[in-house]
Formats: structure tokens, C-alpha cells, sequence
């Protein structure tokens, strides 16, 4: 006679094992008919588990998140239906759940096209409106390699092969169509409403480029068609965002295949790395930090000692010199380790704040890299905090305060907090990581911050809290982390003395607010749509002329922009005023000053804002006065 507990301390009494749903129709005919799967005791279940024993149950449905990435993962499953359905000599590999959707990898004997691509939506269609419903059923090993064997779905097979032999197999079936898979999913394809097919792209079986080239289809799918449309529509405005668009209209870079994953910096971009590359730097200054630099290339018995090697190896370059092998650095914190050893350290000297614009180097798969979002090389805007442990609550906060106001003068208002837990790989002890969890935590909840808790999430040396950004579009960018460390300080013997004269281990605060500079610029380029604040825009203002007659007034005012720290250039092109108006609003230039024979006479000039605001006639020091004020407020104002 099983106990059920539900969410809000309820207790439902039954005379025998109950299934999830029959628990959901208890409640309600509403709750049993919206019921997408259970969490049982923390774990989720389909529809049709029977409970036993008393239990805790929570109801899944479209509402809850966990029920949408069901939604998505029974919708991948519908894709590889349709796909058989359709082509049955493909063979299905994987389909996991991803941000916003879902994708499968398909083995076939030709390239799908964009008709395919309609067809199998199609298809999808018809599947879920038949309304099949979903079961599940455990089997052997053997049982799932001989069903799969006489399916021909060879790779289903290499699958099951390398499973660990404890774990239990389960084959979840739909009409005509099975798949392996772990679950949970919903109770009938009829569930699945609002989806839609996106792109097509290759990809290796694996990850591997020694493997075998299969067909990944991708797709998102939403609880209803309201959701989906809101979706599509922001895909589209996404599309027009691309910031490798943005790039070439307002040549700021440009990548090509002879440096993959790295960029070629135009001089408009890099004046937006330079301002925020200032800014960052005179920020973290007011908070005590000194910059430092170090090497590129570094012996790699360091990163043996670091742990690098042994949990990082397959994102790392490495070199050999002179019969020694080393590793381009992927990461900055050994190396300040090794800046904090030099000198004799003591408590009073903590906490130590050392800084670094430092360039890293990752060997990004091929197929992950995208634009500036992805890159082989990067640079941080990385920090370690050297501390005792008495300190690292108030530098956690400290940093905390400082990553949140930063965030807004870059116009990000909506930050979402996660601290990410121990993951199953790991350096350290239970212990230390205890201490280090539990004072991350304290810092977040002592600036009175709401956040996540995402469990197995956290570095292999540390837990972290990570920072998201909302951007316009609602999409989530994680940026900033904060990483707690008891570990590598220790595998590298650092050391300060204490004040009772004993030699004790600092601990290793890991932390960046931007996260790669390259990402950023990426993030902020699409946020504005290219319409950067002020303060940030490569050329804050062209001067024009409408004849040659005010070419003389042109640069002396362009020279007097200058002179007052504005980033101004001149267009004295032969060419009608109109054009060029025209085409320094496509390049995103937010001032445009108009010179005519007028303004000579008066010594001023015309401005137009940027989305055709034309603010009139005014004297130069006027317009100066107001482009100051405007950089002064950063961020922290609307753009149109």
C-alpha cells in the first residue's frame, strides 16, 4: 500500500502499486491528460512506471523544464521514425536533446537535401497526428545486439558494444519504429504539436575526423505553436544579427582557412577590443589587481603537475623543441602559480590579485568552431585571487558586486547565477570540496543574489559559479565564472607563511568576467545588431562635406574631435551627401555630422543620430558636450 507525497506535503493513500499516471488522474483529469512523465524520489519516469513502495511524485509537464526537454528528446525519436519511414536503408545513430532543440545523425548512402528536409517534416507530422503510443521494455545485451543486428542499424550495435556491461538497456517503441535509449519520453507521439526541421550539417561519427562522415539533422521543438512561432521569429532576427554579417558591413575581422579558429582583427574591431580591453582594465585596477603577462609556450611537465594533462590533453596544442615536448598554454593559472612563487610570500601580502589579459589556445574540433562564439585562440580576460580561507568569502562577494555592475554598463541588465557542483572527474577530496561549495554558496546568498544549483557541473579542480547573460533575443551566453581552487596551488607547492609563522597553501580564486574578449564581441555585436553604445563604436563620428567648398571646415573639425578624445574620421569624398549618409548608417556610425556652406558661416555642424534622428545645427562643443555625457553613461541607457 504505497504512500504518495506530492509536491505541496499532500498524501495520497493507494491499496496497490500505482502508476504515474494513475497517480496524475488522482489529481485531476486536467493534470492526467497534460502528464508528460514523473520524478519519483528525484529521478525522472515515464508516464507508465509503477510505483510500489511510498515515494515522493512531482508530475511533469509542458510547464516544467524538464518536461520540455522530454518534448524535445521524444521529438528527435519522431525524427528518426519519419527518416526510416521514408528512407529505410538509413541508419540511425544518435539523437540527443540540445539548447532549444534537438538533433540525429543518420548513416545514408547520399547527401539529404532541403526537399528531404520537407518531406521528413512531413512525415513527422503524420506520426505524431497517428497519436502512436510509446513503450518501453528492458532487454539483455545480447537481446539488444541481435534485435539491432537484424535491423542492420550496425551503429546502434557499436553503441550497445561499448555501454558498461552493469548498466541496464531499455528499447522504446513507436508504431513500427525502436530505438535504444534511456528515456523517459512522453506517453504518445501525439504530444509532440509545435516542431520544426532547421538545418542540415555533416558530422563525424563519434566526434572523430578519423571516422566516418554521417548526416546530422537538427530541429527545435516547443510545448505549443505560440511558443514555436515567438522561436522562429527570433531565429530570423538572429539570422540578421550574425555577427560575421555584422563583420564584413562594418569590416571589423575576417577569418580564413589558413588560421582556423583564429581572427584576423580589421582596425574598426580592433578598437572595440581595445575599449573594452581598457575598461576592463581600469576597472579591475580600482579593485587592487596587477596585470601581468606570461608565456605562450610552457614545458609540459607543468601541466603534468597542474592536472592539465591528465584532464584537459585533447583541447591542448602541443610542441616539441629540441627533443622536449611542450604545451601551448590553454590556460593562464599554472603560470601565475609560478609569478606568485617568486619571493618569499606572507599572510600580509593576501590577498594577491593577479591579472592577465592572457591569449590561450584550444584545439576546438572543426565542426564546433563558429565565428568569433568558438576559436581556437582566445584571450581571457582571466584573474586568480591568491587568499586564505578567512578571506575567500569577502573576495568571492567583492568580485560578485564588481561582475553584476560591470555586466550593466555593458547593457546587460538580466544576469542568471548557477554555481556548478563537483563533477564525477575530479582532483581533490570530498573535503576540500565541501569547504570550497559551501563558501561559494555564502558569497552568492551574502550579496543577496538568486541562483542555480547545477550538480557535476564544476571545474575538475573546483566548483564555480558562472555568470549568463540575457541578450535581446532572450538567449542565454555564459561569461563571467568565479572558480574556488584548494587544489592546484597545493599540486604546485605554493605557499605564503602564516602568522604564527607556519607555511601554509593559499587558496586559488579562478575567476573572468568577459570570458574570451573574441566571444564577447560576438555576444555584443548581435545584442545591439551592431548598433554599439557609443562608447564601444570604432568611429563615434563622421564628418561630411556636401561640396569640396567645406573640405577646410571638415578636418579642422574632425582634428578638433580628436584633439577631445573622440574617435571622429572624415569622408570628403566626391560624392552626393545622400550616399554617404547612407552608407555610414549601414557601417552602424552613430554620429553623422553634415557640413554645409551654412555651418561653415556659423561654425557649426549639422548631426544626425543614428536611425535618422536629425538633432539640427549645433556648435561643435555642444555636440562634444553630449557625446561625453552620452560615453559617460555606457550601457546604462536604451539604444534604438
Amino acid at each position: 500500500m504505497p504512500v504518495i507525497t506530492l509536491p505541496d506535503g499532500t498524501q495520497k493513500h493507494f491499496d496497490a502499486a500505482v502508476t504515474v499516471q494513475e497517480i496524475a488522474a488522482s489529481i485531476g483529469s486536467g493534470l492526467a491528460k497534460a502528464a508528460i512523465a514523473g520524478k519519483v524520489n528525484g529521478k525522472l519516469v515515464d508516464t507508465f512506471y509503477s510505483v510500489g513502495e511510498d515515494a515522493e511524485v512531482r508530475i511533469i509537464t509542458d510547464r516544467d523544464p524538464e518536461g520540455l526537454e522530454i518534448i524535445r528528446h521524444s521529438t528527435a525519436h519522431l525524427l528518426a521514425h519519419a527518416v526510416k519511414s521514408l528512407f529505410p536503408s538509413a541508419q540511425v545513430t544518435i539523437g540527443p536533446v540540445i539548447e532549444n532543440g534537438f538533433y540525429y545523425d543518420f548513416a545514408f548512402d547520399r547527401p539529404f537535401s532541403p526537399e528531404d528536409l520537407e518531406l521528413i517534416e512531413a512525415k513527422m507530422q503524420e506520426l505524431a497526428e497517428k497519436n502512436y503510443p510509446v513503450s518501453r521494455r528492458v532487454v539483455s545485451r545480447d537481446e539488444a545486439i541481435q534485435f539491432f543486428s537484424s535491423l542492420g542499424e550496425d551503429y546502434k550495435v557499436k553503441i550497445i558494444e561499448a555501454i558498461p556491461e552493469e548498466e541496464i538497456l531499455t528499447i522504446y517503441q513507436q508504431g513500427d519504429f525502436a530505438d535504444l535509449c534511456r528515456g523517459p519520453h512522453v506517453p504518445s507521439t501525439g504530444m509532440l504539436k509545435a516542431f520544426k526541421l532547421t538545418k542540415l550539417s555533416g558530422a563525424y561519427w563519434r566526434g572523430d575526423s578519423n571516422n566516418e562522415m554521417l548526416q546530422r539533422i537538427y530541429g527545435t521543438a516547443w510545448k505549443d505553436k505560440k511558443a514555436l512561432d515567438e522561436y522562429l521569429k527570433n531565429l530570423e532576427e538572429a539570422e540578421k544579427r550574425d555577427h560575421r554579417k555584422l563583420a564584413k558591413s562594418m569590416d571589423l575581422f575576417h577569418m580564413q582557412e589558413e588560421a582556423p579558429g583564429m581572427v584576423f582583427w580589421h582596425p574598426n574591431g580592433w578598437t572595440i577590443y581595445q575599449a573594452i580591453k581598457s575598461y576592463i582594465s581600469s576597472r579591475i585596477a580600482e579593485q587592487g589587481y596587477e596585470e601581468v603577462v606570461t608565456p605562450q609556450i610552457v614545458d609540459v611537465d607543468l601541466w603534468k603537475k597542474s592536472g592539465h594533462l591528465a584532464n584537459f590533453s585533447e583541447e591542448m596544442f602541443t610542441v616539441e623543441v629540441d627533443e622536449k615536448e611542450y604545451a601551448i598554454k590553454p590556460m593562464n593559472c599554472p603560470c601565475h602559480v609560478q609569478i606568485f612563487k617568486q619571493g618569499l610570500k606572507s599572510y600580509r601580502d593576501l590577498p594577491l590579485r593577479l591579472a592577465e589579459f592572457g591569449c590561450v589556445h584550444r584545439n576546438e574540433m572543426t565542426g564546433a568552431m563558429h565565428g568569433l562564439m568558438r576559436v581556437r585562440q582566445l584571450v581571457q580576460d582571466d584573474a586568480h585571487i591568491f587568499c586564505s580561507e578567512s578571506q575567500i568569502q569577502d573576495e568571492a562577494s567583492k568580485f560578485i558586486r564588481l561582475v553584476i555592475d560591470v555586466y550593466k554598463d555593458f547593457g546587460f541588465n538580466e544576469v542568471v547565477v548557477r554555481l556548478a557542483t563537483r563533477p564525477e572527474k575530479r582532483i581533490g577530496t570530498d573535503e576540500s570540496w565541501d569547504r570550497a561549495e559551501h563558501a561559494l554558496a555564502e558569497s552568492l546568498r551574502s550579496t543577496g543574489l538568486s541562483f542555480e544549483i547545477r550538480p557535476g557541473e564544476g571545474g575538475f579542480y573546483g566548483p564555480k559559479i558562472e555568470f549568463h547573460l540575457k541578450d535581446c533575443l532572450g538567449r542565454m551566453w555564459q561569461c563571467g565564472t568565479l572558480q574556488l581552487d584548494y587544489n592546484m596551488p597545493e599540486r604546485l607547492e605554493a605557499y605564503y607563511i602564516a602568522e604564527d609563522g607556519s607555511k601554509k597553501t593559499p587558496v586559488m580564486l579562478h575567476r573572468a568576467i568577459l570570458g574570451s574578449l573574441e566571444r564577447f564581441i560576438g555576444i555584443l555585436l548581435e545584442h545591439y545588431a551592431g548598433k554599439l553604445p557609443v562608447w564601444l563604436t570604432p568611429v563615434q563620428a563622421m564628418v561630411m562635406n556636401i561640396t569640396d567648398k567645406q573640405a577646410d571646415y571638415v578636418e579642422e573639425i574632425t582634428r578638433e574631435l580628436k584633439k577631445h578624445g573622440v574617435r571622429a574620421k572624415s569622408d570628403l569624398r566626391n560624392e552626393k551627401i545622400g550616399f554617404k549618409i547612407r552608407e555610414h548608417t549601414i557601417k552602424h556610425v552613430p554620429y553623422l555630422l553634415v557640413v554645409g556652406d551654412r555651418e561653415v558661416e556659423l561654425r557649426t555642424v549639422s548631426v544626425r543620430a543614428q536611425g535618422g534622428a536629425d538633432l539640427g545645427s549645433m556648435p561643435l562643443g555642444k555636440f562634444i558636450a553630449m557625446l561625453d555625457a552620452e560615453v559617460a553613461q555606457r550601457g546604462r541607457i536604451e539604444h534604438s
